[in-house]
This record gives structure tokens, sequence and C-alpha cells, in this order.
């Protein structure tokens, strides 16, 4: 697995990363009532989540989002590695936006006003594959 990764690759994981991070840093501070809307809308989606605190919940999510977004941002974090977390990560999220009513026009992938903020999360998942496929195909 490569080690460090290529002078291309930079600028899309400084992208994900900043976005992914800051995302995270904002979350670490959150109060009763966004951690319970968080924890509402992911609980939802993903049942399993339901018996999970919603504190709990939003601290796990925050430190992941930290973690990931840290990853992207350190080019000696292996590209293979970076582009999985970006794939499942985006993949979950792409996840609540076409189970989650009223964030998708009925009958239609196209997002509502309110779904624009989770379905333009799509990069990320186009980040996360480009960069698995190319550490995949070079070796």
């Amino acid at each position: 697995m490569r080690i460090l990764a290529r002078m291309h690759q930079i600028p899309p994981r400084l992208a994900a990363g900043s976005i992914i991070l800051n995302s995270g840093l904002n979350k670490a501070g959150a109060d009763e009532q966004t951690a319970a809307s968080l924890h509402g809308m992911a609980a939802g989606t993903y049942p399993f989540l339901r018996e999970m605190d919603p504190a709990v919940f939003t601290r796990l999510v925050s430190r992941g989002e930290i973690a990931l977004g840290a990853a992207a941002l350190v080019p000696f974090v292996p590209s293979l590695l970076v582009g999985a977390g970006l794939t499942g990560f985006a993949a979950g999220l792409l996840g609540l936006y076409l189970k989650t009513p009223g964030l998708r026009e009925e009958g239609s992938l196209r997002p509502t006003a309110q779904g624009l903020s989770i379905a333009k999360d799509v990069w990320l998942l186009g980040i996360g594959l480009a960069l698995v496929l190319e550490e995949l195909c070079h070796r």
C-alpha cells in the first residue's frame, strides 16, 4: 500500500478533509437539542441507532468526522484508507438522503430545498471512490 498521497490526490483530500473536520469540530460542542435532532434524523433512517443516547451518538459522529477529516488532510495516510473512509461516510449520508421523507421530490432523485444540503455530499462519494479505484488499479 502506497504511504504518501500522489500530488494530484492532495486537492480533493484537502477539500473533503477540511469540510469533514470542520463538521466534526462543530458537533463536538453540540447542545442537547442539536444532539437530539442529529440522532433523530439518523435513527429514522437507521433503526439500530434508536437505542443509542443522542449525546453519545453525536459525540461518536463528531469524533469520527474529526478522525476522517484529519486523515484526509495528512498526506502520509494512505489514499486507499482515506478513500474507503470517505466512501463509507458518504454512503451513510446518501442513505439518509434516499430514505428520509421530504429530502427528495416525489418519485425522483432530485433534492428538495431541505434535501440539497445532504444530496450535495455525493461529491464525497466521488472523491472516495476515485481514491480507492486509483489505488487498486495501480497495484
